[in-house]
């Protein structure tokens, strides 16, 4: 059993997919082609903003809209410590440093309450009211980067109420939640720029790296197409600021235009999925705790993830699964604020402890759209 069933969609989409790719291998133009235009034009229609910027990963593209904001040495940026290494590591990655900020235990997205409560510890310059990271009370809080976690929108409209107030910047970590919705806005149109993945593994996934970013401001999006190939000005060999060479290849955006066709479609069957799933636990084994998706709010269901009551019942069922055959994954097993790249900032164990709490208890489920009902019975039965 595949824990994602790429296979079954390459099988449909075959005969596409080789008619996209032998368009590219007939014009030539590798980078930055006209598929990657085409790409940019259809998804920022979709998501409803003015811009779509493609890029070679979606941690360039959480890169570029910090390097697009002016972040760096002596800026501080807010975050969730309970996803993957990326969102925290831009950051880090331009000097500046990362605040970490506890999630909700049912959404396991961060926490606005406590996003206030970091705002007021560094204000005061106060420890004891949330923890903070070593030169945090020496530098400038600049915004917050929200992760829609496993496909879950975070909380925008407080985060985005917040950030006014304070005078702050928020992006948008839709590496997981292209697809997803609040109360009918897509995913990825949300703060003053997003982000998001065409990892293999993502909703909308490529057969490689890339990305892409969105944004509403003219004057940002500029910016950006200039950052992605290496600062470049007005012509190649102008260069009017430090940029990266993140470009989006034209033969992923090729790709990714053949499984737009059927996009919205699977995202329908990944609700059915998740929602034969919930059934089945809650008639099965209502102990498992299911992430909360906030009414008003579709998921984009890049992960099914549940929480066990203990770790050691999380480990007795992944090995249940395991000799039944059936795949599981643990996002995210070690928070970070704990992890060994991230010791310089003084975090100790305790400092966030919903997110201890999920990391020990957290496990994912095999989910796909061509996941079969059958075979949900069979996974659920096994656990």
């Amino acid at each position: 059993m595949d824990f994602i069933d790429l296979k079954s969609q390459q099988h449909r989409l075959r005969p596409l997919l080789e008619e996209r790719i032998g368009a590219v291998l007939d014009h030539g133009q590798y980078i930055l082609g006209p598929e990657v235009q085409e790409l940019e034009t259809t998804l920022a229609q979709y998501v409803g903003t003015r811009h779509a910027i493609g890029c070679a990963s979606g941690t360039d593209a959480l890169l570029m809209l910090l390097m697009a904001l002016d972040v760096g040495p002596g800026h501080l940026v807010l975050t969730t410590p309970f996803t993957f290494i990326a969102t925290a590591e831009v950051i880090a990655f331009l000097g500046a440093v990362p605040v970490f900020v506890d999630i909700d235990p049912e959404t396991f997205n961060l926490d606005p309450d406590k996003v206030r409560l970091a705002l007021e510890a560094l204000k005061r310059g106060d420890r004891s009211l949330h923890p903070l990271p070593h030169g945090a009370l020496t530098a400038s809080v600049r915004g917050i980067i929200a992760v829609d976690l496993f496909g879950v929108p975070a909380d925008y409209a407080e985060l985005e109420t917040i950030a006014h107030e304070e005078g702050l910047f928020v992006l948008e970590d839709a590496a997981q939640s292209f697809g997803a919705s609040v109360h009918g806005v897509p995913a990825c149109r949300f703060g003053h720029g997003a982000a998001t993945s065409f990892f293999p593994a993502k909703p909308l996934g490529g057969y490689g790296d890339g990305g892409m970013c969105f944004t509403n401001d003219d004057a940002m999006a500029e910016k950006l197409r200039s950052l992605r190939v290496h600062g470049q000005g007005s012509h190649r060999y102008e260069h009017v600021r430090l940029g990266v060479n993140s470009r989006l290849d034209t033969l992923q955006a090729a790709i990714l235009l053949a499984k737009w066709t059927v996009f919205q479609e699977e995202c329908r069957r990944r609700q059915d999925v998740a929602a034969r799933y919930i059934a089945l636990l809650e008639e099965i084994r209502p102990d498992l705790v299911v992430q909360r998706v906030p009414q008003g709010v579709v998921s984009a269901w890049a992960q099914f993830s549940l929480l066990a009551p203990s770790p050691e019942e999380r480990d007795a069922m992944r090995k249940r699964l395991q000799k039944a055959g059936i795949p599981t994954a643990v996002y995210y097993p070690v928070p970070l604020h704990r992890q060994p790249a991230f010791a310089y900032l003084g975090y100790r164990v305790g400092d966030f402890p919903v997110s201890e709490d999920l990391a020990g208890r957290i496990v994912s489920l095999p989910m796909h759209p061509h996941l079969e009902p059958e075979v949900q019975e069979h996974i659920v039965q096994s656990l």
